[in-house]
């Protein structure tokens, strides 16, 4: 499962994140830090980012709030899986960007291992 940090334990997110990992835990995620950001902080993030959420959440009902929280939610789900297969799409296809992605990538990574390693 996805391990709470310290951060996330105070409130309801921490809350949140033990209900997930009591649901979900045995999902073998590629990345569980990625996918805990994500359910913490960015899908969140973006879904109270979106306009049509925050004016039903502002001036209508409940129950059309949650209509257009649902609705905005799959937009946010939708977008962040076109912009992963769009940047593995130009990884695969675009010689330029592989290049510049990969050059790029490797200095960033080097510079992470060398600060670890300080």
């Amino acid at each position: 499962g996805i391990q709470a940090k310290e951060a996330h334990a105070p409130g309801r997110g921490g809350e949140q994140l033990q209900e997930f990992n009591d649901l979900f835990g045995g999902i073998a995620w590629q990345d569980n830090d990625r996918v805990e950001q994500m359910v913490t902080e960015i899908i969140p993030g973006r879904v109270a980012a979106d306009t049509a959420f925050r004016n039903a959440h502002q001036h209508s009902d409940a129950a059309n709030a949650r209509i257009e929280h649902d609705r905005a939610l799959e937009r946010v789900m939708v977008a962040m899986m076109n912009d992963d297969t769009m940047l593995f799409k130009h990884f695969m296809d675009n010689d330029s960007f592989k290049e510049w992605l990969t050059n790029h990538m490797f200095t960033l990574a080097s510079e992470q291992l060398e600060a670890m390693q300080a």
